[in-house]
């Protein structure tokens, strides 16, 4: 169902949850990116009088500045919930909070600790028959957000055909490595991921990535990775919740830092990401955040634009609503 927006949007039908970026499909994520690349205007009123719920066990800056941010362009009213407000599965059950959360907001999202709470959630409200859709704003195994905004960057920066570029990552194959393979796989580019010894992908996700049709170079030489590369990207090599191996992760992660040599490796015209915070020194230098191959303040600007997208497609909007057609 597509949405009217002089109206409002409506609730499409089935229930457009984004847990992975996986669900969004091939023609879902090149719908978010044209909707992603509108202007607020073009999207305004899409959650005109609706709230949208911010559940937040975990800390952010970026996500939660966008996701509100986001919501508030498109007309909604953005509530953010701490974790310890709702203590999920502690206090109330993720079904509980979720179908409680429904009845006063149109979309629900959350960045959780573990992945199968956004599932549960989803769950009982398709259960339900409740049509409120769940946005994984960040979890243990996925970032789909995230890699939305990745490729509206690398679309801004090479054009809207991307077959043809290849995706460098180096550093722990974590949750954002896995949201920016697949996604990258989904629109044609090809990936490499360079990782020491039990940091890389598992089995299961090489044959993720693989079914989504893309590349896939798994080295755990970092020049290798980055040879001839359009883009680079790291992320930190310890994430929240991972700080008691902080200390075995810098030992194992040595000779895989981001510098202007292992740059240099890369295509005459390549950019460096990061999705912040980047801890200067570990897993990228100074030199090259600051430096002129980094695009990573357009990259973090971008997690607004895509979050707009995405609150305007599990909303029931679909692209080319700038033409006119709906």
């Amino acid at each position: 169902m597509v949405a009217d927006r002089s109206k409002g949007a409506v609730d499409p039908d089935p229930t457009r949850h984004v847990l992975d970026v996986a669900d969004l499909g091939v023609d879902g994520l090149a719908a978010v990116l044209e909707l992603s690349a509108l202007s607020p205007t073009d999207l305004s009123g899409v959650l005109a009088g609706k709230g949208v719920a911010l559940v937040f066990e975990k800390p952010s800056n970026r996500t939660r500045n966008s996701t509100e941010m986001a919501a508030v362009a498109l007309g909604g009213h953005p509530v953010y919930i701490q974790g310890h407000e709702i203590g999920l599965d502690v206090r109330e059950s993720a079904a509980d909070v979720a179908r409680t959360l429904a009845c006063y907001h149109a979309v629900l999202c959350a960045r959780v600790i573990d992945h199968s709470s956004l599932v549960r959630m989803a769950d009982a409200l398709d259960a339900a028959g409740v049509a409120v859709p769940v946005i994984n704003l960040l979890s243990d195994r996925a970032h789909p957000c995230q890699a939305v905004a990745d490729l509206l960057t690398l679309r801004q920066l090479f054009g809207a055909s991307l077959a043809t570029r290849t995706v460098a990552y180096v550093g722990d194959a974590n949750n954002v490595w896995r949201s920016l393979a697949v996604a990258a796989s989904m629109s044609g580019i090809a990936t490499r991921v360079a990782s020491p010894d039990g940091y890389g992908p598992s089995p299961d996700d090489v044959e993720l990535v693989g079914s989504m049709g893309g590349s896939l170079l798994v080295t755990d030489d970092p020049a290798e990775a980055v040879a001839g590369a359009d883009a680079i990207y790291t992320d930190v090599w310890t994430s929240m919740g991972q700080e008691g191996e902080s200390s075995a992760r810098l030992e194992s992660f040595s000779g895989f830092c981001l510098d202007e040599a292992l740059v240099a490796g890369a295509s005459a015209d390549a950019v460096v990401l990061h999705c912040l915070p980047a801890h200067r020194g570990e897993e990228i230098t100074g030199a090259v955040v600051d430096g002129p191959r980094s695009v990573i303040w357009q990259q973090a600007t971008n997690r607004m634009h895509a979050m707009r997208g995405l609150l305007a497609w599990v909303r029931g909007v679909d692209a080319g609503i700038g033409s006119g057609s709906r």
